[in-house]
């Protein structure tokens, strides 16, 4: 219809239509954030399609409606707004009317029967923005830490604090910073107390950022609520607790692993997002050079051996892994992982949360799983010398054993191991291979921009020997679809070592980390770096952040 209009060009659709397969999302919605169709063109050609009434931007109240049975929250995690209330109906802007889900829900919830309008999403944003600040400045003039927890007895305190944690202000508020994590594509949400107030930071594609700062007068009540949620003691504030949270955001199932510390200014939380629905566990998805794939699945088809995966916090290890293991076949061989915590729950196989307070630590289950005729096993992370022993002898008994180290680089692993009190003979027997791995922000297909880069910078950084002639080099602007960084998403850069005759030689021989990446890089292997060049001139990233994320790429 938008094209019979004259409101959409054939190119311009065939471009949408490839950013969706890419982006994902509903098509209306990947037109708007390309810029080719604005939502005032848009709407009204959707309404009639759907054949429901458009919501203008005056049907929305000045205050929002107090509705009976309406949880705060919901209204924001399905991106809708109550416009009215009249005869026993209600009337709601929606940016998915055509979602019968939500109008049931409504429902059911507040008993009254709901008339779906198509909003538009920027006035259903700004409305429900509205409202939550509205619903802060009112927590803000009711509620006083300094006011309303002095001289309270330890009971009372914890029924203040639960009260507090209880009003729908708060709530509002605490739905509204976690629910802007589908949107932000984020890993972690961080509530850090200081003096000028509770900085709300999020982390995306590895780097964080200051959100808003709420009033420091607040920080107990936001506080209290994200611990009741997540089950934890609310009246503990002077030692460090963890939980965990699971919750529905824009439809979408969401768990938070919440770790809360106590600071100077208050308790400052850490909640990282485990989002099912964004974690790709198809290797082919991951970012694998052609040649490292064929290397990596050979390594995950040994019927025994230990395969580890190392890097830093956050690079990907665990996701690397549960896509191998996704590869596997569960239904003909018996596959047990180890992990602290179980971040994803994988069909056919069987996952075991550790648990040290009971003594169900990775050394104690690895060696109760050795007795369950497992195939595969899984270890979350090779923590201690025990851990990596019991892992070595499971392998030398026949069994592929998946495991992840903290290491810089993959020969860096083979120290580490050493340092545990493998013996180096027992590491030539039983490491197959290891995979260094980090996570760089990829280029914004919406708006990177062709540039080249002088003669001297290619040779001088290497990117030379991995271009061809004419070859074209990107660089990062900064568009509304990528938040003005440039950059949107992630992709892995790697680093395999295979393990063949000489590089155990040399292992035997006693050679360090640097003398054995050496010998790798004779033998094929590219490092992390030279890996990230591979991908700056294939336009999938920048050589600035390829820089950024190898400059610890040392095991010395």
């Amino acid at each position: 219809m938008l094209v019979q209009a004259g409101k959409l060009g054939p190119r311009d659709l065939e471009r949408a239509l490839a950013a969706q397969q890419e982006m994902g999302g509903m098509l209306g919605r990947v037109l708007i954030r390309l810029g080719v169709v604005s939502e005032v063109d848009l709407m009204p050609v959707l309404a009639t399609q759907l054949q429901v009434p458009l919501a203008t931007t005056a049907d929305y109240p000045e205050l929002p409606l107090e509705i009976a049975g309406l949880a705060p929250g919901f209204l924001r995690t399905h991106n809708i707004f109550p416009l009215w209330q009249k005869d026993g109906q209600l009337g709601v802007a929606m940016a998915v009317p055509q979602d019968g889900f939500i109008s049931k829900a409504l429902q059911l919830a507040t008993g009254l029967t709901v008339v779906p309008l198509l909003g538009l999403e920027s006035d259903i944003e700004r409305a429900l923005d509205q409202a939550d600040a509205a619903a802060a400045q009112q927590a803000e003039e009711e509620a006083s830490s300094d006011d309303l927890l002095g001289g309270l007895d330890a009971a009372d305190f914890v029924e203040q604090l639960k009260d507090m944690a209880s009003e729908a202000p708060v709530i509002k508020l605490v739905n509204t910073i976690i629910g802007r994590v589908i949107d932000m594509r984020a890993s972690d949400i961080h509530l850090e107390p200081f003096e000028d107030g509770l900085h709300v930071r999020y982390r995306v594609d590895g780097v964080i950022n200051v959100a808003e700062i709420i009033p420091q007068r607040l920080s107990p009540a936001v506080g209290s609520r994200v611990k009741l949620l997540a089950h934890l003691d609310i009246a503990e504030r002077r030692l460090p607790q963890d939980g965990r949270i699971k919750t529905r955001v824009k439809g979408r199932e969401l768990d938070l692993r919440v770790s809360t510390v106590p600071t100077v200014y208050g308790e400052s939380i850490v909640m990282r997002v485990l989002d099912r629905a964004s974690v790709r566990l198809n290797l082919d998805d991951m970012g694998f050079s052609p040649d490292t794939l064929v290397r990596f699945n050979e390594l995950l088809a040994k019927p025994h051996g230990i395969f580890l995966v190392t890097g830093p916090t956050g690079s990907g290890k665990t996701t690397t892994l549960y896509a191998g293991l996704a590869k596997l076949d569960a239904d003909s061989q018996k596959i047990i992982t180890v992990e602290d915590p179980v971040e994803y729950q994988l069909p056919g196989i069987n996952q075991i949360q550790v648990h040290p307070q009971i003594n169900l630590t990775f050394g104690s289950a690895l060696r109760a799983i050795l007795r369950q005729d497992p195939d595969i096993i899984m270890i979350g992370e090779m923590r201690d010398g025990e851990t990596a022993q019991i892992a070595v002898q499971s392998a030398l008994t026949g069994h592929l054993v998946l495991s992840t180290l903290h290491t810089n680089t993959a020969p860096g692993a083979i120290v580490r191991m050493e340092d545990m009190g493998v013996e180096r003979y027992l590491i030539t027997s039983s490491v197959n291979g290891v995979l260094a791995q980090r996570l760089v922000r990829t280029l914004c297909v919406r708006c990177k921009e062709p540039h080249d880069l002088s003669p001297k910078v290619k040779e001088e950084s290497g990117l030379a020997r991995f271009l061809t002639p004419g070859q074209t080099l990107y660089r990062p602007v900064g568009c509304e679809v990528c938040r003005g960084t440039g950059y949107k998403g992630r992709t892995g850069i790697h680093e395999l070592m295979v393990l063949d005759e000489a590089i155990r030689r040399a292992i035997l021989d006693g050679k360090d980390a640097a003398q054995l990446s050496a010998l790798a890089s004779e033998r094929g292997m590219l490092s992390l770096y030279e890996d990230g060049l591979r991908k700056v001139a294939n336009g999938v990233t920048s050589l600035e952040e390829v820089t950024r994320v190898t400059q610890d790429q040392s095991d010395a």
